[in-house]
């Protein structure tokens, strides 16, 4: 029990760290790439510090893929999930506390439903399908570059399509986080997520199509 603990703090610390830097770079003016990034980088960082813990998915698509792959007890999906929207909403909470008067006020996006629902589970599929193949495989223990490839997968999702057709969430605690803030409505929220778990979803079907272990 006291290990597992340790893996749902972790959870949230890390959510906490990537929700907090979204909103940062999202609501107090950072321009160009900066956000894009920053917010990259912070799942990077995140992943290194807390991926020999928990795993370190900070998104409840990656856990449900990593359930469905093995590398997750199913038992522990849940509260990987509530550990990582908690730490969503706290970072939203802080960040209201300390950028009170300096949050640069923005008008929803109200982005298309298609292009969205594409845009979010196309990327968010990436990201889950980078994270199997490269920090649960026996091919691939003990890698150094994990973390790398999943936080550009973040940054390549974040410049192709985030802010044009989507959110660009890639999950499902982001997209929440997101919502609380304003920056979308909330019915493009409840079909971020559903795009984001599905994305999820598949990516582990993919890993089981693709992957072969190595004797």
């Amino acid at each position: 029990m006291k290990e597992n603990l340790k893996k749902y703090l972790t959870e949230l610390i890390g959510a906490f760290f990537l929700v907090l830097t979204i909103a940062c770079t999202g609501l107090l003016g950072s321009d160009g790439v900066i956000a894009p990034l920053a917010i990259a980088s912070a799942l990077m960082i995140m992943v290194y510090a807390g991926g020999h813990i928990s795993g370190g998915h900070y998104n409840p698509a990656v856990s449900v893929a990593a359930a469905i792959r093995g590398a997750l007890p199913w038992k522990q999906l849940i509260p990987y999930i509530i550990a990582q929207i908690a730490g969503g909403a706290l970072a939203v909470a802080i960040f209201t506390i300390m950028a009170k008067g300096t949050i640069i006020v923005i008008e929803p996006s109200n982005f298309g439903l298609k292009g969205l629902l594409l845009a979010e589970f196309l990327f968010t599929f990436a990201l889950c399908y980078v994270v199997l193949q490269t920090a649960t495989t026996k091919n691939t223990a003990g890698n150094s570059y994990y973390g790398l490839a999943i936080g550009f997968t973040v940054l390549t999702g974040a410049f192709a399509v985030g802010g044009s057709l989507c959110a660009g969430a890639f999950n499902p605690a982001v997209a929440f986080s997101v919502g609380l803030l304003g920056i979308i409505p909330t019915g493009l929220v409840l079909y971020t997520i559903l795009a984001n778990i599905i994305g999820g979803i598949c990516a582990a079907i993919a890993f089981k199509m693709t992957y072969t272990e190595q004797e």
